[in-house]
């Protein structure tokens, strides 16, 4: 299993960039299903577990997956894998794709504007620190995570500074949270990514 990370060559960095592009992987919209209403915790959380799967058979990125829907009708507004590697960017973990994509759905930096309906994360693994971070700052108001953060570190991945205290800190702050959801499913999607060889980056 590689760990350590790759040095792009002089001629493929890009001199003082203008822009940057956040892109889910193509193989997305033949695996979810964007119509379908994610009415329960499980049905939310398998969909991010199936893309946590699905972007380590194919290669293209860790063994994580996040989902946002709406609250009451189950909408699905966007989703994230993990696109650290793909991407070339540190900042890219599941949960930060999804918070960026449903963002740019609904038009505004927060989801929980005046008049907006309430929005939850389903994530395949506890955030790490940077994630925990911009779930509060996100505007979701409910959390739900299948893989602990012990199993994540099992396989080496850092998962910065989270604490028990963290977790009070964004109940305190009204977020509704539940731990372990299908814990079993997705920290299988960790052992197939062991299998693979998959690259441990920032560990």
């Amino acid at each position: 299993m590689a760990s350590e990370s790759r040095v792009p060559s002089p001629e493929s960095r890009t001199s003082h960039p203008r822009e940057l592009t956040v892109a889910l992987p193509d193989w997305v919209d033949a695996v979810v299903d964007w119509e379908r209403p994610y009415a329960t915790d499980e049905d939310k959380m398998r969909l991010a577990i199936a893309l946590s799967r699905e972007n380590v058979q194919r290669g293209t990125g860790g063994p994580f997956g996040a989902a946002i829907t709406e609250q009451g009708t189950g909408r699905l507004v966007a989703v994230g894998v993990n696109s650290v590697v793909r991407l070339g960017n540190c900042t890219l973990h599941a949960e930060m794709v999804a918070f960026q994509l449903a963002q740019a759905a609904v038009g505004t930096f927060t989801l929980a504007a005046a008049g907006m309906p309430v929005h939850e994360l389903a994530t395949s693994c506890d955030p790490c620190a940077m994630c925990l971070g911009a779930t509060l700052w996100s505007g979701v108001r409910r959390v739900l995570c299948g893989a602990t953060r012990d199993d994540a570190m099992l396989l080496r991945f850092e998962e910065g500074p989270v604490f028990a205290s963290s977790w009070r800190y964004l109940s305190h702050r009204g977020l509704e949270i539940r731990r372990g959801l299908l814990r079993e499913e997705a920290v299988a999607v960790f052992d197939l990514y062991r299998q693979k060889g998959g690259e441990i980056y920032n560990g």
